[in-house]
């Protein structure tokens, strides 16, 4: 079972350049309720280290590149995001790192609900026995 799924958004363009349209509930699987960006991480630095109770969120690094790691509790595994045109759609009670950002990386991440800070778990120990709920 994978962690976590990819979603091939199409470049619309020409000699002019690109376009990318995310549309909610078409090209992205739910309806868009927040729309955020990590940028200017610096070398060595790395963001999440935390799991959402109830959201879905697809992660897109618009410019650079990061590594994400993913883990459900029971398996961990690792995407590399470095394309403009590639999501990756990642699901409630998936613990979530981001390492080895670029100097250039905007990592574009759109959520399913609004900012909730009860819905996050920050502790991994706490992750580990929610998932075994």
């Amino acid at each position: 079972m994978s962690l976590f799924k990819w979603i091939d958004f199409p470049a619309l363009g020409d000699e002019r350049g690109f376009l990318v349209a995310l549309e909610a509930e078409e090209s992205v699987p739910f309806a868009i309720k927040r729309v955020y960006y990590i940028f200017g991480t610096r070398e060595g630095e790395a963001r999440g280290f935390h799991a959402h109770k109830k959201l879905q969120q697809v992660a897109i690094c618009i410019t650079g590149k990061c590594r994400m790691i993913l883990d459900d509790g029971e398996e961990r595994s690792e995407a590399r995001l470095d394309s403009p045109t590639k999501g990756l759609v990642i699901g409630d009670l998936v613990w979530r790192e981001m390492h080895d950002f670029s100097e250039d990386c905007v990592l574009l991440v759109l959520a399913s609900e609004h900012y909730d800070e009860s819905d996050y778990i920050r502790d991994y120990d706490e992750f580990k026995n929610q998932v075994k709920l």
